[in-house]
């Protein structure tokens, strides 16, 4: 049975753009390794929810890494144990910002956000945030990232069933109303909405923004909600997949990702040179490897950024800087089972903060079947063994590849959506 490496570039997939003759920044990027990789492997494209749906990265990374989602714990869970603060069993999170704001036809529209040099008011508004019995629930928030303004409004025997008011997408939606989206969340709804407006109350009459007025600064005057959930059961990597899992990443989301399934993480900042990122993870991935690890997840930030910028030039050479790191994986990673992919399409066009689009998929090493294709890109993917693949079907794809595959039909331990080998099993005393 072999190892498996997983370099998870977010954002990878891209739309065709005029400026690349209608074609992707992965299909006109220079890409001499990645192309001499995809000649050895196995090619396919990789719809994480399925054809047309554009996920966010935490529900891609879920379903990515064989989770269901009845076990799904929304973001703010991650975002709170990846700062070291485990939840209540009977609380519900959202995660909480400050925004400045603008009134425009009676509703309030988000502006921005606490920035560079905002740290201190911000920190003093979210000491000063309500607290307390709204209706039969009490709430209370917890400061995450104080100097952003960004923390996490805890609920005590709360639902999670609830909308986000954070409208994400500001300039098409104002600050929203929380709603419930089933029954039982009706009385969690109603609170959020009554601890929103108290805070409208506390900081517009808050010293602090009556100063940043006074210097013709932005008050910082409304608290978004947005990521609602609580925490859930959900089996340990290793059980589920017969695997001992290290996650390598540089943000809270993903330390509390890793907590959640029990992997190991590591931490490894971004890096203005994605090349220079990526080359560190690797050699984090090496050591892990040596150290007993059999499955290690990098992830690397960079083209999710490149694409955002809304400049296809970005995004093209994001890709090819991405690709000099590269020269040396087959050297280093020789003996396991190594897969390219994203977690979901962060288009250079049109605007929009992530699309449906398919993602790259690739899979290579000792025992892999290669196909006809020899270069890297969606076009040419769509042409590969692996067809069309979802998130599911994701890590069977990889322990398959390390021979690592779960016998269906046999049942050797308990664990739900068992996906690999398994490692746990009891023998019978005799």
């Amino acid at each position: 049975m072999r190892s498996v490496l997983v370099l998870l570039l977010d954002g990878l997939g891209d739309r065709g753009h005029r400026e690349h003759g209608g074609r992707t920044a992965n299909e006109v990027a220079d890409t001499p390794h990645l192309d001499a990789f995809t000649a050895r492997g196995s090619t396919g494209l990789l719809h994480p929810l399925g054809p047309g749906r554009a996920p966010s990265s935490e529900v891609a990374h879920w379903a990515i890494l064989g989770y269901p989602k009845s076990e799904f714990p929304g973001r703010a869970v991650f975002e709170a144990r990846g700062h070291g603060f485990e939840p209540a069993p009977d609380a519900v999170l959202a995660y909480a910002a400050l925004r400045s704001t603008e009134l425009r036809g009676g509703a309030l529209w988000a502006t921005g956000r606490a920035g560079a040099g905002d740290g201190p008011d911000a920190r003093l508004l979210m000491d000063d945030l309500p607290g307390g019995a709204f209706g039969d629930l009490t709430l209370e928030v917890r400061a995450l990232e104080p100097e952003t303004g960004e923390g996490i409004l805890i609920v005590a025997g709360g639902h999670d069933g609830v909308t986000d008011s954070d409208p994400f997408f500001r300039d098409r939606y104002p600050i929203m109303r929380p709603r419930p989206v089933a029954a039982e969340a009706v009385p969690t709804a109603h609170a959020a909405e009554e601890w929103s407006r108290e805070a409208l109350r506390v900081l517009a009459a808050h010293p602090v923004n009556a100063a940043r007025r006074r210097d013709g600064r932005a008050a910082l005057d409304a608290v978004t909600l947005k990521w609602w959930g609580r925490a859930r059961p959900a089996t340990p990597f290793a059980a589920r997949h017969g695997l001992d899992g290290v996650l390598i990443g540089g943000s809270s989301f993903l330390a509390g990702l890793a907590s959640t399934m029990s992997m190991r993480f590591v931490a490894a900042a971004e890096d203005p040179n994605p090349a220079a990122a990526l080359r560190h993870r690797l050699a984090l991935a090496r050591a892990a490897f040596d150290g007993g690890a059999t499955f290690v997840f990098c992830h690397l930030k960079a083209p999710d950024e490149a694409g955002h910028s809304k400049d296809p030039a970005t995004k093209r050479n994001t890709i090819a800087a991405i690709d000099g790191a590269l020269g040396d994986l087959d050297a280093r990673f020789a003996q396991e089972i190594v897969c390219v992919t994203g977690d979901h399409t962060t288009p250079t066009s049109p605007e929009v903060i992530h699309s449906g689009d398919p993602v790259p998929f690739v899979v290579a090493g000792p025992g892999v079947r290669s196909d006809n294709v020899a270069a890297f890109g969606e076009l040419d993917y769509a042409q590969g063994i692996l067809g069309h693949l979802t998130g599911a079907d994701v890590m069977p794809v990889l322990l398959n590849a390390a021979d690592r595959p779960l016998f269906l039909g046999s049942r050797p331990t308990p664990t739900p959506f068992a996906a690999g080998a398994p490692t746990d099993v009891e023998p019978l005393a005799p």
